[in-house]
């Protein structure tokens, strides 16, 4: 079982507000801070992680990396094992884990897509895989303190989740 507490989150916080700032990938931010933290997840997840950065391949079309690498914490922790996917029994509980998670994100950020994230946090949203406007991006900031804060909340809000899983 897990007890977390209030240093715990803001050691994740701080974890992958650094990380993001540093090192970039959102979703592998997220899950370092998480994985050093709590031991939750694995380093084979961090790498798998690294394409969904961006919003998929630095596309900002689909979910924010951040909020992906949260999902796959909490994941990792209740969502459908391979056994139990093998055999097609469907009784997951992840989603109201996610869902709580997601609700939250949406509602400080305005959405989940990245670019809707970026839109929120720049007032405008960058093509992050061309090369002017990743430029662009940087130079407004992005891993000054706007991506590093969304990695840090989504880390904190994570162990906030993995606590009330923990605790059962």
């Amino acid at each position: 079982m897990i007890h977390t507490d209030e240093s715990l989150r803001q050691k994740a916080y701080d974890l992958a507000y650094k990380y993001e700032a540093e090192r970039g990938s959102c979703p592998q931010a997220v899950l370092s801070a998480i994985f050093e933290t709590l031991g939750v997840g694995d380093p084979m997840t961090v790498q798998a992680a690294d394409g969904l950065a961006g919003g998929t391949a630095l596309s900002t079309e689909g979910t924010c990396g951040a909020l992906v690498g949260g999902i796959l914490a909490i994941s990792s922790i209740v969502g459908r094992t391979y056994e139990d996917f093998s055999k097609g029994e469907r009784k997951r509980r992840v989603f109201q884990y996610v869902k709580k998670l997601s609700d939250r994100f949406e509602k400080e950020y305005g959405g989940i897509p990245c670019k809707k994230v970026q839109t929120q946090l720049f007032g405008r949203s960058y093509r992050l895989s061309d090369p002017t406007e990743y430029a662009s991006f940087e130079k407004a900031g992005a891993h000054i303190d706007k991506c590093p804060s969304v990695a840090g909340n989504v880390a904190f809000w994570t162990v906030e989740i993995l606590e009330q899983i923990m605790d059962r």
